[in-house]
């Protein structure tokens, strides 16, 4: 059970590290949510949904 709550606590820190990241970079991280949809979440709180136009290669 330990090593479950440490990946997790882990995962949390990432998340956190790369939110500080883009703040100090200007730029935005990207996540998927808890309902399946890609999103950009910029340092200022925006957070904007990636269609699946957005995904596709030319």
């Amino acid at each position: 059970m330990n090593r479950m709550q440490d990946l997790h606590k882990f995962i949390k820190l990432t998340g956190d590290q790369a939110k500080l990241d883009a703040k100090a970079n200007g730029t935005y991280i990207v996540y998927k949510t808890s309902d399946g949809h890609l999103v950009k979440e910029y340092s200022n709180g925006v957070i904007e949904r990636i269609e699946d136009s957005e995904l596709q290669n030319e």
